[in-house]
């Protein structure tokens, strides 16, 4: 640990709160026991990392810490080579673990192993720190009750309106069946993922039924990080594609243009509905990967949605995926509004 990090009282409060939070995380959303096997992979680059690996220490003082820097990738393998279905590992990353040809989370999962990743923690300033450690927190009853009744109305609305401030975007579609990270793996084949978790996402099942506007205050920019523009940016969408944009920016306008260029057009996919409370529109972090979770409606730009095949669209095509999120002030499936002053009304 960093000596001037150890000595500080600040991060002694969010390393006690990043304990308390990954405790009820591991009792509530992995149901792991001392009865299992943990490993923790974790580095020492940056301020968070630092924080999570002590509290992983402090909430599972049995297990097998591994330093990623300190070990070589055969050693690393080796060890976790002789867990056991149903033991765990958490990977703690500065940026993203590499051990050759060894994807960790996939192989891990495919031997039933529950994984926690934590990745590229080093796009988060320390100024965002105290945010990262509060979407921690699992709240069972709000994540599972709020996912759940938005699947349901998901999976059975045959519309939807989206406003972003008197901009409207409408889905004149049904929705594909809703997918959700909340942290409840009893019906999943893999229990773990990417944290923090919070986040319900479909799409339309027809495409080119999308049609509006949508006002956007953020979008992911080529470095996976989320761009603020000094004011929103307004998407004009036709038959699923955005044809136009009014106050846009040179970073904004780059995306565009990249996404043009290796797919001709760029369409309107994943729909996705963040529930993690950490996080809004002023309350932000860096990472792309981690603010998608936010409290509020985001969009993704391009050919690329994975979780759902289409007519023209297999698994695997599409290069580009680009997180925007939308200036949301009320979000309606059917006659019905879900989402408004900041929060979901389910």
């Amino acid at each position: 640990m960093n000596g001037n990090l150890t000595a500080s009282l600040d991060s002694e409060d969010l390393i006690m709160k990043a304990d308390h939070h990954l405790s009820d995380l591991l009792r509530d959303a992995f149901h792991h026991t001392d009865k299992e096997h943990a490993v923790v992979v974790y580095d020492t680059d940056c301020m968070l990392s630092n924080i999570l690996a002590e509290a992983y220490k402090r909430c599972l003082p049995d297990a097998v810490f591994i330093d990623f820097n300190k070990h070589e990738p055969e050693k690393i393998l080796e060890i976790l080579g002789k867990l056991r279905a149903s033991d765990l590992v958490a990977l703690v990353q500065t940026t993203h673990f590499r051990l050759n040809a060894f994807r960790i989370r996939v192989e891990l999962f495919k031997r039933k192993i529950k994984v926690i990743e934590h990745p590229h923690l080093s796009r988060m300033s320390d100024e965002e720190v105290p945010y990262y450690i509060d979407s921690l927190a699992y709240d069972s009853n709000y994540y599972r009750g709020v996912g759940r009744a938005l699947k349901s109305k998901i999976d059975n609305a045959t519309s939807g309106v989206l406003d972003s401030g008197g901009e409207f975007l409408v889905y004149g579609s049904p929705f594909e069946l809703a997918k959700l990270n909340i942290g409840d793996y009893s019906e999943m084949t893999n229990i773990g993922g990417q944290f923090p978790l919070g986040e319900v996402f479909t799409e339309a099942k027809d495409l080119t039924a999308l049609n509006g506007r949508v006002r956007i205050f953020s979008f992911g920019d080529i470095n996976y990080r989320v761009n603020y523009p000094k004011m929103p940016i307004t998407l004009i969408i036709q038959e699923g594609q955005v044809v136009d944009c009014e106050n846009s920016t040179p970073e904004f306008d780059h995306i565009l243009s990249m996404i043009r260029a290796d797919e001709g057009v760029v369409w309107v996919r994943e729909l996705g509905l963040g529930l993690n409370r950490a996080f809004s529109k002023t309350r932000t972090v860096s990472d792309i990967g981690t603010y998608e979770r936010m409290c509020g409606v985001h969009l993704s730009l391009g050919a690329k949605h994975g979780s759902y095949g289409k007519p023209g669209f297999k698994r695997g095509d599409g290069k580009y995926h680009v997180d925007v999120f939308a200036d949301t002030h009320s979000f309606a499936l059917g006659d019905e509004i879900v989402y408004k002053d900041g929060g979901w009304v389910v």
